[in-house]
C-alpha cells in the first residue's frame, strides 16, 4: 500500500482537504496531528498514515469507490448537466489526481459504477482483454419475439458500424419485455445496439453487477469506499 513522505501541504492538497496556499489558515482551523502531535508548519513532512485531521485518519491516498448512479446524471468532468462526481464529498472532487469513472454509462442508465483515482486499476479494468462480466436488466419496448436468447449466445451478431461479432452473451427472460443481460464486453452503447440489431428498443436500463461488484445495501445516489 502506498504511504507517502511528503510536505503536509503537498499531501492535503493532492487529497482535496485544502489547496497548497490554503495549508497555513487550514492548519490553524483545524486539528492536524502528526503522531498524536498537533502542528501548524505545513512545511512539515510526515508518512501518509502518521497524519490525522481533528482526530480521524486521512482519507486513503488512492480512492476507489462503487456507486449507485442514478438516472440523469453524466459521467464525465466538463459535459452540461448533473456530473456523477457531484453526488461525492467536495474534498474527493478536488483530489490530484482527478477522481474518474471505470467505463462509463449513459445518463439515463442507473445502476453500478466503479470511481476511482487509481490510474492502473482504471486501466486493468477498462481493458479489451479485463473479461470483466457486466450484467444489465433491461426494459423493453416491446415483448420478445424468442429468438434473442440464441441470437446473442451465438457469438454471430455484428452490430452496426463493428468488424468483428459480439462475443457470447447470456440472455435470461424476466418477463415478456424485461431481460436480465450478460456481458463480457464494453463497447458503446452496446446493450441498447444489440436489440436494435433485433428490432426491439431499450427504454430502461440497469446494472446490477460489474465484476465482482454490486449495489447490496446502496440506495440510488449511494456509495461506499472499497478496501
Amino acid at each position: 500500500m502506498p504511504n507517502s513522505f511528503k510536505r503536509l501541504d503537498a499531501h492535503l492538497s493532492s487529497l482535496g482537504y485544502c489547496t497548497r496556499s490554503e495549508g497555513v489558515k487550514f492548519l490553524k482551523m483545524f486539528r492536524v496531528c502528526i503522531e498524536g502531535v498537533r502542528v501548524f508548519d505545513p512545511r512539515l513532512k510526515a508518512h501518509h498514515d502518521q497524519i490525522t485531521v481533528d482526530d480521524a485518519p486521512l482519507d486513503p491516498e488512492t480512492l476507489t469507490v462503487v456507486l449507485h448512479k442514478p438516472s440523469g446524471f453524466i459521467c464525465s468532468h466538463s459535459d452540461a448537466g448533473k456530473l456523477i462526481y457531484s453526488l461525492l464529498p467536495l474534498r474527493w472532487q478536488r483530489r490530484n489526481p482527478k477522481l474518474s469513472t471505470v467505463g462509463r454509462l449513459d445518463s439515463d442508465t442507473t445502476g453500478v459504477i466503479l470511481i476511482t483515482d487509481d490510474g492502473a486499476l482504471n486501466h486493468r479494468l477498462t481493458s479489451p482483454k479485463s473479461d470483466i462480466v457486466k450484467v444489465y436488466e433491461a426494459t423493453l419496448a416491446q415483448p420478445l419475439r424468442g429468438d434473442e436468447a440464441e441470437i446473442f449466445a451465438s457469438g454471430t451478431l455484428l452490430l452496426h458500424g463493428e468488424k468483428k461479432p459480439l462475443l457470447p452473451a447470456k440472455l435470461e427472460v424476466l418477463s415478456p419485455d424485461k431481460v436480465r443481460l450478460e456481458i463480457c464486453e464494453g463497447k458503446y452503447h452496446q446493450v441498447k445496439r444489440m436489440f436494435g440489431a433485433v428490432g426491439n428498443r431499450v427504454v430502461a436500463l440497469h446494472r446490477i453487477r460489474f465484476g465482482m461488484y454490486d449495489l447490496q445495501g446502496l440506495g440510488e445516489g449511494e456509495y461506499k469506499v472499497l478496501s
